[in-house]
C-alpha cells in the first residue's frame, strides 16, 4: 500500500511540475510587469516544491520501497532519466534568479532576457522526454540480461 501511495504522490508532483512549466511558458513575454513577476515567483515556488517532492519521493521509491534499488541502479535508462531530471533542475535556476532579482523592480515593463523563454521551452521538452525513459525503465527495458 505504501508503494502505491508514494507512486501516486510522485505522479501528483510530476503533474504539478508540468502544470507550472506550462503556465510559465504561457505567461512569459518579451517584457513583463512587476505584477507578472510576482505571479511568476508564486508559480515558480510551486514548481520548486514539486521538484523537491519528486526528488524526495523518487529517492524513497528508489532505495526504500518498490522493486529495490538494484532494479533501478543497474539500468542505464534510469541513469539517463536521473541525468535529464538533474538537467531540468539546473536549467531552471536561471529563470528563478531572474524572477527573484526583479521582484522589487518598479519599472513599468521589465525586459525578459531571450534565454528565459528558451529555458522554459527546454524544460517543457525535458518533461516530455523523461517519462519515456521512466516508462521503458519500469518495464525492465535496459536491464542487463
Amino acid at each position: 500500500m505504501l508503494f502505491e501511495l508514494l507512486r501516486y504522490l510522485h505522479f501528483f508532483a510530476i503533474f504539478g511540475i508540468a502544470g507550472t512549466i506550462i503556465i510559465e511558458n504561457i505567461a512569459i513575454q518579451p517584457a513583463i510587469t512587476s505584477e507578472d513577476v510576482g505571479n511568476l515567483i508564486k508559480i515558480d515556488t510551486v514548481y520548486q516544491v514539486c521538484l523537491i517532492l519528486v526528488l524526495l519521493i523518487g529517492f524513497t521509491l528508489w532505495v526504500g520501497v518498490g522493486k529495490g534499488s538494484s532494479f533501478y541502479s543497474e539500468n542505464p535508462l534510469f541513469l539517463v532519466k536521473i541525468g535529464l531530471f538533474t538537467l531540468l533542475v539546473l536549467i531552471s535556476i536561471y529563470p528563478t534568479l531572474f524572477y527573484r532579482q526583479n521582484k522589487d523592480n518598479n519599472e513599468e515593463k521589465i525586459p525578459v532576457p531571450s534565454i528565459v523563454p528558451l529555458i522554459l521551452k527546454a524544460e517543457l521538452a525535458l518533461l516530455l522526454i523523461i517519462p519515456l525513459f521512466a516508462f521503458l525503465m519500469a518495464r525492465g527495458i535496459g536491464l542487463p540480461s
